[in-house]
């Protein structure tokens, strides 16, 4: 526990002398503790729908219905979580929260047989995922609302958006490494079983086995590119099992990189515990005598600031519906759509590492600008310089050409939102202090629009392209795959709306929501989110039934629309919220 909390001390030393100075130290604890448990979060998610579809051989609508299904319970949980931490405490429900979700993250974990034991696995991964929705649930708003109460001091409150900023960041960094982490984990367990990650052949192994295939030689020539001596003599019955129980397998193993990042999560939160424990006061006990005072709201005051949270709720659901197509859509589109190899220059896109040091020379980049001396803007630039070229020689060493696999393109969004974030802090830094820098709900409708936009870009990537439906009969691939850029483009897209959207939209509410009903708006907030998340099955499920235009352009048209009704309602909004 002291060497946890002496690192970050000094940790917190070396960030205060640049963009993150005058930042309380508990945030630095805060988000460190999120970004253990994001990393395992995420790890699990880049991997769910394909886990779904290889191990149960769960149709394109089915996987899209329970992955909606999940993410709908992770983020609605937070209501109950915020309910019940505004009369037990924040603390109390964050660390019960980490117990729930390990349990869960372990049930998810245990490797079971695809097919002797089906009826289990299913009952266990549906326990397994409910634990975790709840664990979640009492976990991470809570958590955001401690972070939220260090800038309820006026000493920091001026801070409050840059450090939802920061925290958003920092949870970027966990999502950042996820995907390469079960890529990792799943190469390393398919090469000890003798095989290569083929994205076809989950579908046509489980159509040969149901007796639906018409033409097996497809199969038969997948099976014959493995490079273990033993599959030479499967049958193809066998050959089916063996696959998509071995990579079940590998996927578990992904899963069970959560208990790890938890432990640290965890462990942090405990040993830096004294850096936030004044922020972790509900109004209950600052009534009763602990904590600072909160500010008293006439009843008027507080019935038009939860009805403007309210009306942002509403309005946030369309773009997480759009934004949440990365794990099934745009997996979908990854998969059966884009080139599954990579040349070129995009090559560096498909290492973490080099992405990694390019992340992290943005920050050293700004160091040279914002250091107070001399010396300090020569050792920025020297990190800066270093780690260009340390970037550019991963990249030199990388082979010409190599294999990519679908969950990797979900590595991109949170390096944009890592490498983007004191981008962000600048521009809008720079306007607050001319006075110009939009309101909260102004940015949030803002994020609508450049949401539509990438989605303006899936539709050029789907001319041409057959319909999904028509792919099936051939493992579900084009045989015309698009290059990996318009993904990239997409998630490019969508970062910039998200970083308008969700850090100005955690802390517009913890800044607007009325001292008794922190915990509970905190939750209204993700259950929002959650209905978005459900919402995003929509094109999972119509992704047999019609071409891809119509998928991006339902998506496009609701994001333009929301866009239009927030400014409708901008001017209310701002002063039902204004100080």
């Amino acid at each position: 526990m002291i060497i946890f909390e002496r690192l970050i001390e000094h940790t917190n030393k070396i960030i205060n002398k640049s963009m993150f100075k005058g930042q309380p130290k508990g945030l630095f604890a805060l988000a460190l503790a999120n970004t253990g448990e994001r990393f395992g979060y995420y790890t699990m998610l880049a991997i769910f729908l394909l886990f779904l579809q290889a191990k149960f051989g769960f149709s394109a609508a089915a996987a899209g219905q329970f992955y909606a299904i999940f993410l709908a319970a992770v983020y609605f949980m937070p209501v109950i979580g915020g309910w019940l931490a505004d009369k037990i405490g924040f603390g109390k429900c964050v660390i019960t929260g980490v117990c729930v979700m390990f349990t869960g993250y372990l049930c998810l974990a245990i490797p079971t047989d695809a097919f002797a034991g089906r009826g289990f696995a299913l009952a266990l991964m549906i326990g397994a995922l409910l634990l975790i929705a709840v664990g979640t649930g009492l976990f991470k708003g809570n958590l955001q609302v401690l972070v939220g109460n260090l800038y309820d001091d006026p000493k920091y409150s001026a801070k409050r958006d840059s450090a939802f900023s920061l925290f958003y960041m920092a949870i970027n960094i966990g999502a950042m490494f996820a995907p390469t982490a079960a890529t990792a984990l799943t190469n390393s367990h398919l090469k000890s079983a003798g095989l290569i990650y083929k994205a076809d052949i989950p579908a046509l192994a489980h159509q040969y086995l149901g007796g639906t295939l018409a033409d097996a030689s497809g199969l038969e020539a997948l099976k014959a590119a493995m490079p273990g001596e033993q599959i030479a003599s499967m049958d193809l019955a066998s050959f089916s099992e063996y696959y998509i129980n071995n990579l079940s397998t590998a996927y578990n193993m992904g899963f069970a990189v959560a208990c790890v990042s938890l432990i640290v999560s965890i462990a942090i939160y405990l040993c830096c515990r004294s850096w936030f424990k004044h922020a972790d006061v509900n109004a209950k006990q600052a009534k009763a005598g602990t904590g600072a005072p909160v500010q008293e709201l006439t009843p008027k005051q507080t019935k038009d600031r939860i009805v403007a949270l309210i009306f942002v709720f509403a309005v946030v659901i369309f773009f997480w519906m759009a934004f949440h197509q990365n794990g099934s859509s745009l997996t979908y589109f990854a998969r059966d759509y884009t080139q599954t190899s990579v040349s070129g220059p995009l090559r560096i896109g498909f290492s973490i590492w080099p992405l990694f040091l390019i992340a992290v020379s943005i920050y050293t980049l700004f160091g040279i600008f914002q250091s107070e001396t001399s010396r300090g803007k020569i050792i920025c630039g020297i990190v800066t310089a270093a780690l260009w070229a340390g970037a550019y020689a991963i990249y030199a060493g990388m082979p010409e050409s190599f294999s990519i696999l679908p969950q990797q393109f979900q590595q991109f969004n949170p390096f944009f939102v890592v490498a983007l974030t004191p981008i962000s802090m600048a521009i809008f830094g720079a306007l607050a202090s001319k006075g110009k820098e939009p309101s909260a709900p102004r940015k949030i409708g803002l994020g609508m629009f450049v949401a539509a936009l990438g989605y303006l870009i899936m539709l050029a990537a789907s001319k041409g392209q057959p319909a999904p439906s028509e792919l099936i009969s051939v493992g579900g691939v084009s045989p015309d795959p698009v290059v990996p850029t318009y993904l990239i483009s997409t998630y490019l897209v969508l970062t910039f709306a998200e970083l308008l959207l969700s850090p100005m939209g955690i802390s517009f509410v913890s800044k607007v929501a009325p001292p008794k009903f922190k915990g509970l708006m905190m939750g209204l907030w993700f259950a929002a989110t959650a209905i978005g998340n459900y919402l995003s099955s929509i094109p999972s499920m119509l992704w047999n039934n019609v071409p891809l235009w119509v998928n991006w352009t339902v998506l496009m048209a609701l994001c333009v629309i929301s866009g239009v009704v927030m400014f409708s309602m901008l001017r209310k909004l701002e002063a039902a919220t204004a100080d």
